[in-house]
């Protein structure tokens, strides 16, 4: 993978030797904005994830099937969440599109309210694409979750950190 810089009129390789090598003169090339932020910290908050998740008391980890169910509900407790209102007319017509929400999205969350249907999805941690978490961001919503979780598990976060 190569960084590039905006000049303003083009995109330049940040390394121009190393792209010589890489890149094929005249040949075309798609670009995608991608965070800039440590592998290395994504990587870690996944296996701590794992390591709590493998730690959940009797009466929770039925509600965490998997560590990403764990993640995704940490995400959206901790505030990290996109929330969708959709007026479906009737309680009944609610429910039917709640049924349909829940089937589609296992990690969405899902109430109704009268005729109202609230959908509240985890914001994705993903470094691309046009919803990304930045190196701020991703760092902010790690440290969240990471204080929810060990909360759930009754540890200091700390231990969670060193854990993995």
């Amino acid at each position: 993978m190569e960084a590039f810089v905006w000049t303003g009129e083009a995109m330049a390789p940040v390394r121009l030797q190393r792209a010589s090598k890489t890149f094929v003169k005249n040949r075309r090339y798609w670009l995608e904005e991608v965070s800039d932020r440590s592998w290395i910290s994504h990587d870690h908050q996944f296996a701590w994830i794992e390591q709590a998740w493998q730690s959940l008391p009797e009466g929770v980890a039925d509600t965490f099937p998997t560590p990403e169910h764990l993640r995704k509900a940490a995400l959206i407790a901790t505030g990290w969440h996109r929330e969708k209102i959709v007026d479906a007319g009737t309680a009944a017509a609610a429910a039917r599109v709640a049924a349909y929400v829940r089937a589609e999205d296992e990690f969405a969350l899902v109430k109704t309210r009268g005729g109202t249907v609230i959908v509240i999805k985890a914001r994705s941690q993903r470094t691309h694409g046009a919803d990304r978490m930045d190196k701020d961001e991703f760092q902010r919503s790690k440290d969240a979750i990471m204080g929810w979780i060990s909360t759930l598990i009754g540890v200091e976060p700390e231990e969670l950190r060193d854990q993995a």
